[in-house]
């Protein structure tokens, strides 16, 4: 299981630039059930990610982000290209109301417009320099234009002849788009934006390009690639493709504009004809890229001159068509919970960490939502474990779904009951592993802190004394009238089996489950704790919870004897951003 992060100002010496490269993360929510911008952001700042790609400039998910210091780069979708690239009004407009609107709170440094225009819309190509160029002329207008750059991605199939890289070309057809854009981009700062898929040069060689060769693993001097021009040796199809675009700039007398990888992943699942779109090979691929970029081994060409780089994806994207490898480039699922756990020895662990002498219990990924939500009421319950972690404003209640409180809740209880056999299934649901799952400032039972999450030798997640975790507090208390109304209601409609005048906890699983069937903002998600009181009848617990409810909310306790009932309020839209087509 796994995880990452990303933006745009790199380090390049004779490209010039005192910032050290980074590892960024690209954002898509081609998603059934996409996470609002609170829980994105929360997941970011849990995994410590600072620089981040859009794929438009979605308003809810830009305030989101305000005030939290991550690094966007933003982006004009393929289906606006037209209009800005016609129109200096246009685009004038459109930074007015994305740009403009949002900063400084939010900290947009880059702007990406379109997204592989020559391949995906080459209709557009002659307007592709305007359309840039309009977005620029209103940066400088706003005086934004020394903090945000403008560029623009490329798909690397755009560079002909990429073997050896020292004979590499950009397709001549576009050199009346290239030429101006290269001297747009050298005169603004800004970078080639270049899009590096080692996968699909794999799977496209007909098995001229080694496993090895493609994800970065040790190969013997006498199969490293060698450019006869240079006599350069490459180790890697990354670095091959990186130089083919500087060598295809130098063909064009460009020398001195820098590479910014916009994407560059691994697919962790495929179909028959994907053989290997797997996850060992996605986790091989995606640590030894970030190893090499944070490292800044550099390419053959620049040595030591690290190439900035997107990770392809944040999310896996359940919605997107084509081959099941489409929908399966992600770090994390849906839910926030990690693919895949990143082995990053040497350069620290990143979104992932690696307990192998250690086991924790997890949900399983695809389990039914009800069943896991029947297990966390009785884990949480009869199952005496203490929940109150997961609540509102507190560390484990990020990411607010089912899948991640129950996966505390099932470790919580597989700990405590000393790791013995039988103990983590909950009827199915959940299974062991060795990957902690402990995130930002939540840790789990059984977590020794020793595999936490690492960058350049500095803590990418918050320390446990850190007052600015992933979770800021947001507990709202309803105050203890209103609250006490609440569980007197349920009370009242409940009905109680009362053997001898004594609640029996011991019931699995409980009656209250996350009401699925409405939105997420009006769901309840009720606690249990065992009440083990001698009571008289439900008269007389309706009593006693009024007295707790009135005398200790609204900061809830974990009560032995108590049910408390948590009010899940959550703003956002939902719809995030889409992909440019």
């Amino acid at each position: 299981m796994a995880a990452f992060l990303l933006l745009l100002f790199l380090l390049v010496s004779a490209v010039s630039g005192d910032e050290d490269a980074f590892i960024g993360v690209n954002i898509g929510t081609d998603i059934s059930d996409k996470p609002s911008p609170t829980e994105v952001v929360a997941l970011l700042k849990a995994q410590s990610i600072r620089h981040v790609r859009l794929y438009d400039a979605d308003r809810a998910i830009l305030l989101a982000f305000a005030n939290t210091g991550i690094q966007v780069t933003v982006s004009v979708p393929n289906d606006q290209l037209l209009g800005i690239g016609q129109s200096n009004a246009t685009a004038a407009n459109w930074v007015a109301r994305n740009i403009v609107a949002h900063v400084p709170a939010t900290n947009i440094t880059a702007i990406a417009v379109g997204s592989e225009v020559l391949n995906a819309l080459p209709n557009a190509g002659p307007i592709l320099v305007s359309a840039l160029k309009f977005i620029h002329s209103a940066l400088v207008s706003s005086n934004l234009d020394s903090q945000i750059k403008v560029s623009t991605p490329h798909s690397s199939s755009i560079i002909l002849n990429s073997f050896p890289p020292s004979q590499a070309f950009f397709n001549r057809s576009w050199d009346p788009v290239m030429v101006p854009l290269l001297k747009f981009l050298q005169s603004t700062g800004s970078c080639l934006m270049l899009n590096v898929y080692p996968y699909y040069d794999y799977m496209q060689s007909n098995g001229k390009i080694p496993l090895d060769y493609a994800l970065f693993r040790p190969l013997p001097p006498n199969k490293e690639a060698v450019d006869a021009n240079t006599l350069l040796h490459y180790t890697n199809v990354f670095d091959a493709v990186v130089d083919a675009a500087y060598f295809a700039m130098s063909y064009l007398n460009f020398t001195n504009v820098p590479v910014v990888v916009t994407e560059s992943g691994w697919p962790s699942k495929g179909d028959t004809s994907e053989p290997d779109a797997i996850v060992d090979n996605a986790n091989t691929y995606n640590s030894n890229l970030i190893k090499h970029v944070l490292n800044k081994t550099g390419t053959p060409k620049h040595p030591r001159i690290a190439v900035s780089t997107y990770i392809y994806e944040l999310y896996n994207e359940d919605l997107r068509t084509g081959s099941d490898s489409e929908k399966n480039w992600g770090l994390f699922d849906a839910n926030g919970i990690p693919v895949y756990t990143m082995h990053l020895t040497g350069a620290g662990s990143v979104f992932a960490n690696d307990s192998t002498n250690q086991t924790f219990c997890v949900a399983k990924r695809g389990a039914d939502p009800k069943k896991l939500q029947a297990a966390l009421d009785w884990a949480c319950g009869p199952g005496e474990i203490d929940c109150s972690p997961l609540l509102q404003g507190h560390p484990c209640y990020e990411p607010d779904n089912v899948v991640s409180h129950s996966t505390y809740a099932f470790n919580a209880y597989y700990q405590r009951m000393a790791k013995s056999p039988g103990t983590c299934d909950f009827k199915g649901v959940a299974s062991i592993t060795t990957t902690d799952p402990s995130h930002g400032s939540c840790r789990f039972p059984g977590s020794s802190g020793k595999n936490r999450t690492f960058f350049n030798g500095t803590s990418l997640a918050p320390s446990l004394n850190d007052t600015t975790s992933g979770c800021p507090p947001q507990y709202h208390g309803s105050g203890p009238f209103t609250t006490s109304v609440i569980i007197g209601a349920l009370l009242m409609g409940a009905e109680f089996k009362l053997p001898d005048g004594e609640f029996d906890g011991n019931i699995w699983p409980a009656s209250s489950t996350y009401l699925l069937d409405q939105p997420k903002a009006s769901r309840v998600y009720t606690f249990k704790f065992i009440f083990n009181l001698k009571l008289l009848n439900k008269y007389d617990i309706l009593s006693t919870l009024l007295f707790i409810g009135s005398s200790l909310l609204p900061r809830p306790v974990g009560l032995k004897s108590s049910t408390l009932l948590v009010s899940r309020e959550r703003s956002g839209h939902r719809g995030l951003m889409t992909k440019g087509l």
